[in-house]
């Protein structure tokens, strides 16, 4: 691939020196680039392939890092990567990874956040806005934001905060009708409208705020864009940039199959095969067959997402029970208020979520959900230690939910215990119940599986040994299968081996057995440390005779690194745990 003008490009100042052929030829460069390193390494596709103009324009326009641009959970900020110094990350395979795939202030003085969750730029930008003014500055604040996290209610917030502010601040809203599936919600009739008129109707979202507003029909127009970033910039008052995208722009298939290409796997991009295959039974997908057949049967089955239909099982579901489907867009706060009121009035609600993105909800579990004791069904995907960006870990819902009260908090350890929670969880009518889902491949029962947990708290004996007794939580009983045998194999010590299935409270009579005939006790938790499980285990024998050694994560914020590094850090492999095991029983 020629990059002829891409090749010329170091920084936003060489924009200013192309002339408009130029422009365009550029962002083809730049799409060419961006799906070449995706399909490779995958990424987020589609966001990225429809903001390159946007970027462009933007970037000629302005006066970068003086003039500061926030992206709204950077699922669009490839292109501003490559203009700002860091091509070489997408023209270099030998250097693909040498940038992360979100903004970040390491890399470069362009970037003024590090982030990952959506609907937060334009409250990062109002603060911007208010630093530069009480620090009597001139510079204009751009806040991207996609219309998928419009849904979101600090959108909406941050919104409401700066039309009021009566000073610069502009806000792109790059609209291309999708959020990460399809929008959702009253907001996109109004969106809808202002295409339909061409950003002439008055019964706009924007006005109504105090926003003055500008529309451009098509936002892949580089010429078009340059000319209202023109009359926008350095104004004295608050303005929505309203343009109409087309997300995946440039890539047939992802033109076509916005959702699908949001975010890929790498794949051929000419037999458009996956290169890495998953053909096998998935968590996600066992939850989402399980729950049509409970709806076929009963019409007070109601699935709730938060724009991520597909990667929680749910996209079967989505089509088949369109009236026991509801999608909040990026809403989780409200997924979580909404299931329990339906739960209140005997309705039965799963409402599905990502580890990394239920974060959001601690107030809307606590106060809507779990003081009103109302029996709706939480399933969290992605729990657990990853290699992950710093902005979707999926290690601090353990500490999160199981320390709020009346919340059941279960963690299944293979397919059939997985079944037999959610079928409790649903058709009983006592508790809030939430399931880790495992985060590894399906695995079966090899032990008979209790159908039902009524009796809290109450632990699993899968082996009764001595002087050891290993809990492993969920994922990593599977860890402490493997601990359990080498141990025997290499020490003669044959530990006792207990699948808690609980994460909100502890067996204490188990647990008090245990003193009998065991010197160490060791909790295995895939997830961190601080106010976790294992911490649970650790005070109850506080007073007692009984070491407690707990594994898991470590409290810091981890950037990409590889899980076997992160195992390693953490001690979590079989041989480092069983050589603590051995110290501790010296």
């Amino acid at each position: 691939m020629l990059l002829n003008i891409l090749n010329k490009i170091n920084g936003p100042k060489d924009l200013k020196e192309l002339t408009s052929d130029e422009l365009k030829i550029l962002s083809s460069e730049i799409r060419e680039s961006i799906i070449t390193k995706v399909s490779t390494i995958g990424g987020h596709f589609g966001p990225n392939l429809g903001m390159v103009e946007a970027t462009i324009a933007l970037h000629c326009v302005f006066n970068s890092p003086i003039d500061k641009i926030v992206y709204d959970v950077s699922h669009q900020s490839y292109t501003h990567k490559i203009l700002t110094g860091r091509k070489h990350a997408f023209i270099n395979p030998a250097e693909y990874k040498s940038v992360t795939g979100y903004t970040s202030p390491d890399e470069s003085e362009h970037d003024f956040f590090t982030i990952g969750h959506t609907s937060t730029s334009v409250s990062l930008a109002c603060g911007l806005a208010k630093a530069r003014d009480v620090k009597g500055g001139n510079e204009n604040i751009i806040a991207v934001i996609g219309d998928g996290s419009l849904s979101g209610g600090e959108a909406f917030e941050g919104l409401n905060n700066a039309a009021a502010s009566g000073k610069n601040i502009i806000i792109l809203v790059n609209d291309n009708d999708m959020s990460i599936a399809e929008n959702y919600g009253g907001l996109y009739k109004n969106l809808a409208l202002l295409h339909e008129t061409y950003g002439k109707s008055e019964n706009n979202f924007f006005k109504s705020l105090g926003f003055d507003y500008y529309y451009v029909k098509d936002g892949n127009n580089i010429e078009s864009l340059i000319e209202t970033f023109s009359k926008v910039k350095d104004i004295d008052h608050p303005v929505v940039v309203h343009i109409h995208s087309v997300k995946g722009k440039g890539y047939k298939d992802s033109e076509e199959n916005k959702e699908a290409f949001h975010w890929v796997m790498p794949f051929d991009l000419k037999t458009k095969e996956p290169l890495v295959k998953n053909n096998g039974e998935t968590y996600g997908g066992i939850a989402g067959e399980f729950l049509s057949q409970k709806a076929r049967k009963d019409s007070s089955i109601v699935a709730i997402t938060a724009a991520t239909p597909g990667p929680v099982g749910l996209g079967s579901f989505r089509h088949e029970f369109k009236d026991q489907f509801i999608d909040v867009g990026i809403a989780e706060e409200h997924a979580i208020a909404l299931a329990s009121g339906i739960a209140s009035q005997g309705g039965k609600p799963v409402a599905s979520f990502f580890s990394s993105f239920i974060q959001r909800t601690y107030d809307q579990l606590s106060q809507d959900l779990a003081i009103n004791n109302n029996p709706a069904l939480i399933m969290v995907y992605g729990g657990g230690i990853t290699g992950s960006d710093v902005t979707h870990h999926g290690i601090f819902d353990i500490p999160l939910i199981s320390n709020i009260p009346n919340i059941v908090y279960l963690a299944p350890t293979n397919k059939e215990e997985y079944i037999a929670m959610m079928e409790w969880g649903i058709e009983q009518d006592k508790y809030p119940v939430a399931i880790r889902v495992p985060n590894m491949g399906v695995v079966s029962a090899t032990v008979e599986v209790e159908l039902s947990f009524d009796n809290l708290n109450t632990y699993k004996k899968v082996k009764d040994g001595s002087e050891v007794a290993i809990i492993g939580l969920g994922s990593f009983y599977h860890l402490g299968e493997k601990v359990q045998g080498k141990l025997k194999e290499t020490t003669g010590i044959n530990a006792t081996l207990i699948n808690p299935r609980f994460i909100s409270g502890i067996d204490k009579n188990l647990l008090t057995e245990l003193l009998d005939n065991h010197k160490l006790v060791i909790t295995l938790e895939d997830g961190i440390l601080d106010g976790g499980f294992g911490e649970k285990i650790s005070r109850f024998y506080g007073d007692k005779d009984m070491k407690v050694l707990n594994f898991g994560a470590s409290k810091e914020f981890t950037d990409s690194v590889s899980i076997e590094e992160l195992y390693r850090r953490y001690h979590l492999t079989d041989e480092l745990i069983i050589s603590d095991i051995k110290k501790a029983l010296k």
